[in-house]
């Protein structure tokens, strides 16, 4: 259960309080951790829908098992399918851009490495998925202990010296902007989905799964609360935003001296290179479950020397081209985006069944609402601003259905072939 809650925490925090603060800021200003509170309540709920379903139906095929439950097992399943490869691609290559943010900074200071370093870690990363589920799952747990473990220092020493002017409330922006933000921080929030997908390697999913979610959760929560509130109350706004991806390090060096500017961006290297290692997890069941249902061609379910999954080498390869040719910003936009569209519908999923799982009615409603109501605000808000991450949205949701329904047009008849 620790193991399976780490791989989560792992994915969150490599994902969110490393790569996001500046983004966010663009967005809440300093009001940052009011989004992260708001983006924790969201996940929460949404956590208690997967708890409940995944202590009902624990699969290697993780959510996506929740929803052939609640859609069945056509075409709507088999889009959703190829939407949550997407994500996760995406995820990945995000984490990975982070990583080489940190890594051309500490090692070459020069932004023509950001790229290559993020590549690197995905090749590296994908060898060590290739290599098992043990590998991975000791892995995260030795990269978790240490980031937390500094993560908590740091926001020790910030939060006991930080300026209290800098985070007053008057110089927050309206409260309309703080809840479109939501959807860029719930993105840091993404990673406890990968949780659902360790089920097949849990010894009692009913009562382990449901535990992981909630541990990875809490742990989360509190970290971005806590280093968000040290960082803005440490730098201006506009330090954060010119700091983009090592807004950490630099935010530590006036508490820690130059040992903390290093011992964060040591931290961040640990952290981003352990979700990218977490976020390409979910790729081997999700394709080996979707080839055995039929949902995903029979390739996506073979081995590539033997070893290596087609659904790991696809997703990596995907993650590799959305690190070279995209920037931090859009791949957040559109990876927070598409996820919100696939938990909304889980859980609206989740409302059909719900007798099967004993879920409450009302916490799934309000679960669906503030998912809603944050997708509705961030396309309002931002995506109208933003017109080249709202076409690759629409394009991945195009490309899901056209994908599904290209294959389901050719796949074989189970009928005729029995």
């Amino acid at each position: 259960m620790r193991q399976a809650a780490f791989i989560g925490v792992g994915s969150m925090v490599g994902a969110g309080i490393f790569a996001l603060l500046g983004s966010a800021g663009e967005v809440a200003g300093a009001a940052v951790w009011v989004s992260f509170l708001l983006a924790g309540i969201v996940a929460v709920l949404q956590g208690y829908s997967f708890a409940k379903l995944g202590a009902r139906y624990p699969s290697g095929g993780g959510f996506l098992e929740y929803v052939i439950r609640g859609w069945g097992d056509g075409h709507f399943t088999g889009a959703i399918a190829w939407m949550l490869l997407a994500v996760n691609a995406i995820i990945t290559a995000m984490v990975a851009v982070s990583f080489g943010s940190y890594a051309s900074d500490a090692f070459t200071n020069d932004d023509a490495w950001v790229k290559p370093f993020a590549v690197l870690v995905l090749l590296v990363m994908t060898a060590l998925n290739v290599l098992g589920s043990r590998t991975v799952a000791r892995a995260q747990t030795v990269v978790v202990v240490v980031v937390v473990g500094i993560l908590t220092v740091f926001s020790v020493a910030t939060l006991s010296s930080a300026d209290r002017d800098l985070l007053a409330f008057s110089g927050y922006p309206p409260f309309a902007d703080i809840v479109s933000s939501v959807a860029l921080t719930f993105f840091a929030f993404l990673g406890f989905g990968v949780i659902t997908f360790t089920a097949k390697d849990l010894a009692d999913p009913q009562r382990q799964l449901p535990r992981a979610v909630y541990l990875a959760l809490g742990i989360a929560t509190v970290v971005y609360l806590g280093v968000s509130i040290g960082v803005f109350g440490t730098l201006t706004v506009q330090e954060v935003i010119d700091s983009g991806g090592t807004a950490l390090a630099v935010a530590a060096e006036p508490t820690l001296g130059q040992a903390g500017y290093w011992m964060m961006t040591v931290t961040a290297l640990f952290a981003t290179a352990g979700a990218t290692n977490s976020g390409l997890y979910p790729a081997t069941g999700l394709a080996d479950e979707m080839a055995a249902r039929g949902q995903f061609p029979p390739a996506m379910g073979a081995r590539v020397g033997r070893r290596a999954s087609t659904g790991i080498v696809t997703t990596a390869i995907a993650a590799i081209v959305l690190a070279v040719f995209f920037d931090l910003n859009a791949i957040a936009s559109i990876g927070s985006a598409v996820a919100l569209v696939v938990f909304a519908l889980v859980t609206l999923g989740h409302l059909r069944i719900r007798q099967e799982t004993g879920a409450n009615l009302w916490v799934l409603l309000v679960a669906d609402l503030t998912t809603v109501v944050v997708l509705v605000s961030f396309t309002v808000t931002t995506l109208v601003d933003e017109p080249g991450t709202l076409v690759a949205l629409l394009v991945i949701l195009a490309l899901s259905v056209a994908l599904d329904l290209i294959w389901k047009s050719h796949r074989p008849d189970p009928a005729q072939a029995s």
